[in-house]
């Protein structure tokens, strides 16, 4: 049996609190102590990714910050906008009628996250924070030792899934992330001295290691979507298993109609690289078009090209390219009107 190392745990009531919690700790300092560098203060709020993560030792930080009793961590509003706060279960987000009905994507992607138990647990802020992966970095730190440590872990070893790159490859897999950019999320972010709003495509860079351009002294606290009036969205997900597991590929699209011609698109992948990302170039034939079949082939296309799947998790590299294009073409099929 795994056992989470020890720590010490604190339970701020507010996001401001939590921030100066981070500040007064020493946020981003790392302990170099325990074989290899880990981060000293940790935030943590449903807790679904980080504890198994630090029962493998990935993470052994001397101090939680736990964000459960944050007030008013948790809630949906509509004000011509949609705030989502970053406490939100995933389980709330996927049951909620009004962002089913017009942020379908998004109520999919958060209705395939794990299991309905994780899913009673797991917030929004940890999915869009979630850890990279990589077969070689989700193992036990028995294993690692055995078999050599990964780049992840230890800087100064190669990747082993790409001895040559200069960079680690660990990819992402944080399924409402790609539901979020298509439907044109904003984040916003306190530390102790205020918050910064960032677009979510802004968050994000191609980097197993440090895959968010994110402070260590900040705290997410809210998820905006704007208005999706005319908007249809959808995401799809491709896995080992038919629950629980995280993607191998995953697609979200979604259209803004204008009449009987698409006016706006967007298309977002993830688990196909280091980082989620909008492939522009799927999106911009798709604009004035009534999504005929032709026009979808070239958007699939486009997304078959941008995807860049390593032999670092399950399915074949050229299994998972494939399934990036299928999944555009179902995806946008679906979004024609009825």
């Amino acid at each position: 049996m795994l056992r989470l190392p020890r720590f010490r745990l604190l339970e701020p009531r507010s996001y401001g609190e939590a921030a100066q919690l981070l500040a007064e700790n020493g946020a981003g300092a790392l302990d170099r102590s325990r074989g290899t560098p880990t981060l000293r203060v940790m935030l943590v709020a449903g807790g679904t990714d980080l504890f198994p993560n630090m029962k493998r030792r990935q993470f052994t930080p001397e101090l939680l910050i736990s964000l459960a009793r944050v007030r008013d961590a948790s809630g949906i509003q509509r004000n011509g906008h949609l705030d989502i706060s970053a406490g939100t279960t995933l389980s709330a987000i996927a049951q909620d009628p009004g962002i089913r009905e017009r942020s379908t994507a998004l109520a999919e992607a958060a209705e395939v996250v794990s299991t309905p138990q994780l899913r009673n647990m797991g917030t929004i802020g940890g999915n869009i924070c979630l850890d990279t992966r990589c077969n070689w970095y989700d193992q036990s730190l028995f294993w690692r030792t055995a078999e050599g440590f990964c780049m992840k872990t230890n800087p100064d070893v190669v990747c082993r899934v790409a001895t040559s790159s200069p960079r680690c490859l660990a990819v992402a897999s944080a399924d409402t992330v790609p539901a979020l950019l298509v439907l044109g999320a904003t984040v916003h972010f306190e530390d102790a001295e205020g918050g910064r709003d960032v677009p979510l495509a802004d968050l994000y860079q191609e980097d197993g290691i440090q895959p968010m351009a994110l402070r260590q002294d900040e705290v997410l606290t809210d998820v905006t979507l704007p208005e999706a009036d005319g908007w249809r969205s959808t995401y799809l997900k491709m896995r080992d298993r038919g629950s629980f597991d995280f993607p191998i590929a995953a697609v979200a699209a979604a259209v803004r109609w204008d009449g009987a011609k698409v006016s706006e698109a967007r298309i977002a992948i993830t688990a196909l690289g280091s980082r989620p990302q909008l492939v522009a170039d799927a999106a911009r034939p798709l604009v004035g078009t009534s999504l005929d079949d032709v026009t979808i082939a070239l958007a699939a296309e486009a997304v078959h090209k941008a995807a860049r799947p390593m032999d670092n998790t399950s399915g074949t590299i050229s299994q998972r390219k494939r399934a990036a294009l299928v999944f555009t073409e179902r995806a946008l099929r679906s979004l024609r009107p009825a």
